[in-house]
């Protein structure tokens, strides 16, 4: 036995339970971490002390977590030097031609959020940059911000034909058992799937939703009537500071709307062009490899960390040659954004700490929550119109449990799909019912991944949104986490009857019915504000 059984989900339960109950994540979650460690070490508090410095020194260590840990720290002195340039400030006030309201400036974040797929992380921080000076000025909350940040990030790249979360779904189908004889490739499976992903298509139906109604309901709701009413954009008292939040002292004139637009082009361009650049430079001599494929094959972090290095030094001396800034400003401004995501940061050095006490087995120093749970699955035998239910219930726990969705899959994957082929086939469905059978079932581990993944607040994710947003952590779990919870309520009908009918559109349109109703009862209408003048928070933050 290499678990810890249901001891492995104290840690989980403690730092998300004292997280809202303190409103202090970094405390809270570090001790889930010292329980986790106390748990692992038979009680003896000297090795857990020991366990849990190693464990912390071992997660910032790691090749991955150090280069995404770098990437955010220095996208963080981008930020600051675009706000210290002043071209946040001129890039917002040009927007006033063509987004003129809360609902526009909702809708234009959701947008610019679809075309970031590659990378989650990527989507998070970068379309958080450009689009917190727009949703500032139309007074819309932090919370809202940080809440579609997080709704177009793991969903979108989750059906998104290249992203670096395909390449590792597509990756556990292939290796599954069974997978072969369903006599399809990996990636014509993976389409296959989209339609069934219905925790994913249903998060971008209700942002979109969201914005277009101005509805909201729950702790969003207050937050919403907070920023519409000009009081605050997030409410430090109550939730604690915002990860991101810059205090300019000395911000520089002269900037225009382009000198936003042609730094985050170049972001874009450097992390999407690094991404097979990545992949060439691992090829042996003599190799080569397709486009698709490069992209597929990417490791994200280096594409991250090249992108941002090779954007923050043009973009430096890009303000440098227009004179906008001094050296000595420059320099200072990209101190105080990385100075600005610390929090952020120490949160999600945290989490990965967390994640590794949490789904570890207890050879490698955690507590094996994951294969207890697997152990649980194995031992209990499900209908097969049930299936799907069921793995998706799993899956949203494992995922919220341990703040990761790609952990799920690697859970997941390869324990549904070989059980999903063989009891269709032993109940004689044909080749397209066994077919359908191991697309909603895997889909079901999709969208269960993707809502734990959005609404844990060890999430990575979650944590860069909120920085992304400049939104308190605790905020943007709080207001978020109903609306997540809402879809994923409805998703699950959807699959039930997909698991029934075996239906991609069975299983959608039950979803729609149930969606469109359910939204207008529960949610009402919010603020109308957003007018140009929307910046008197700022005034009544002041005063106070």
């Amino acid at each position: 036995m290499d678990h810890a059984a249901y001891l492995g989900f104290i840690p989980p339960f403690l730092a998300i339970t004292l997280a809202l109950v303190t409103k202090d994540v970094i405390f809270s979650v570090f001790l889930g971490i010292a329980s986790g460690a106390l748990i692992h070490a038979g009680g003896d508090p000297f090795a857990a002390l020991i366990h849990v410095t190693d464990l912390l020194a071992d997660k910032v260590a790691d090749e991955w977590n150090i280069r995404i840990f770098l990437f955010c720290g220095l996208l963080g002195g981008l930020v600051g030097l675009l706000a210290r340039a002043g071209s946040a400030r001129a890039f917002g006030q040009w927007t006033t031609h063509f987004i003129r309201g809360r609902r526009s400036a909702q809708l234009f974040a959701w947008i610019f959020g679809l075309l970031i797929f590659i990378d989650d992380y990527f989507n998070s921080l970068a379309v958080g940059s450009v689009m917190r000076p727009i949703t500032d000025r139309r007074q819309v909350s932090r919370a809202k911000l940080a809440y579609i940040l997080d709704s177009t990030a793991a969903p979108i790249c989750i059906i998104a034909p290249i992203s670096s979360w395909v390449v590792t779904v597509i990756s556990q189908i292939r290796q599954s058992s069974g997978f072969a004889e369903l006599g399809i490739g990996e990636m014509s499976f993976f389409v296959n799937l989209i339609p069934y992903n219905l925790y994913a298509l249903f998060t971008l139906l209700m942002v979109v939703m969201i914005a277009a109604t101005n509805r909201d309901f729950g702790p969003m709701a207050e937050s919403e009537r907070l920023a519409g009413e000009g009081v605050m954009l997030y409410n430090a008292e109550r939730y604690g500071s915002a990860p991101g939040e810059m205090n300019v002292h000395q911000e520089a004139r002269g900037a225009a709307w382009y000198d936003m637009v042609l730094p985050v082009a170049v972001l874009l361009a450097a992390c999407t062009v690094a991404f097979p650049v990545t992949s060439h430079l691992a090829l042996e001599p003599g190799q080569t490899i397709g486009l698709i494929d490069a992209f597929r094959t990417a490791d994200a972090s280096k594409a991250l960390f090249y992108g941002i290095i090779f954007s923050l030094v043009v973009i430096y001396l890009y303000f440098l040659a227009r004179r906008i800034l001094t050296l000595k400003l420059a320099s200072e401004s990209i101190i105080e954004g990385i100075k600005s995501m610390v929090p952020a940061l120490v949160i999600l050095m945290l989490a990965w700490t967390i994640g590794h006490i949490i789904s570890k087995p207890l050879s490698e120093g955690g507590l094996g929550l994951p294969p207890y749970i697997d152990q649980l699955i194995r031992a209990n035998a499900f209908p097969l119109w049930l299936l799907p239910l069921c793995v998706f219930l799993i899956s949203c726990l494992i995922a919220f449990s341990t703040g990761t969705s790609w952990g799920t899959f690697g859970i997941m994957i390869p324990i549904t799909l070989p059980r999903a082929i063989s009891l269709a086939t032993a109940q004689g469905f044909d080749a397209d019912g066994v077919m359908h059978t191991a697309c909603i079932s895997v889909a079901a581990v999709l969208s269960g991944a993707v809502f734990g993944d959005h609404s844990s607040p060890i999430s990575d994710t979650t944590i860069l949104s909120s920085a992304g947003g400049g939104c308190p952590h605790l905020e943007h779990v709080t207001t978020q986490f109903p609306y997540a919870l809402f879809v994923a309520l409805c998703a699950a009908v959807g699959i039930v009857v997909g698991g029934y009918t075996l239906n991609p559109w069975a299983a959608f349109g039950s979803t729609l019915v149930v969606f469109f109703p359910a939204f207008f009862i529960i949610t009402r209408k919010g603020p109308e504000g957003g007018g140009a003048g929307g910046m008197s928070w700022r005034r009544k933050k002041e005063m106070d």
